[in-house]
């Protein structure tokens, strides 16, 4: 049975942890490049994944609400539909400032949205035997079993409360964005 593959917003949402990621962690920026040179990763560099139940399938209407959300305030998916090879870095921090401000003023209404970990990227942590890898992800080397210490790197995110407008009846949620015709 092989696995699905991510939907296009998680893989929007993996690319800009990584790349966040890569810039902070030269270890896991080295593993990025590997794998895009088509090498294999290093089992030792990968924790155990946690047992779990199997993934079940989810509607995607929430998710769609929230990215339709994001396009209306910030123009979110016209911005990363649009090629900005031939944009100066001044016009594209131009359009990231607008879009930041619609898209940060969404989750704020939509989202309430708290770190993981309290303690300050690059603080030291131990996690004990016993942690939740689904809210913590050991990364570089590890070996053996917890507990684990290291450098907090991201403190995560997770969903607190989520506040998302009701839907209509007749509302068609996979229209991001309606196409405009001017008159």
């Amino acid at each position: 049975m092989s696995a699905r593959a991510p939907s296009f917003l998680r893989r929007t949402f993996i690319a800009f942890r990584c790349f966040r990621r890569v810039l902070k962690d030269p270890s896991f920026a080295q593993s990025v490049a590997s794998l895009a040179a088509g090498d294999p990763p290093h089992p030792a560099s990968r924790p155990a994944a946690p047992a779990s139940t199997p993934p079940s399938s989810s509607a995607p209407d929430s998710a769609l609400l929230l990215l339709g959300l994001l396009q209306k305030e910030g123009r979110l998916v016209d911005f990363l539909h649009e090629d900005i090879k031939g944009y100066s870095d001044q016009e594209v921090g131009a359009a990231a400032r607008v879009i930041h401000q619609g898209c940060q003023r969404v989750l704020q209404e939509c989202l309430v949205i708290a770190p993981v970990r309290d303690e300050p990227e690059g603080s030291r942590v131990t996690l004990a035997a016993g942690f939740d890898a689904a809210s913590i992800r050991p990364t570089g080397n590890v070996v053996g079993s917890p507990p684990f210490s290291g450098a907090l790197v991201h403190r995560g995110w997770r969903v607190v409360e989520t506040r998302l407008p009701h839907i209509t009846s007749g509302h068609d949620l996979s229209i991001l964005a309606a196409a405009e015709v001017e008159l």
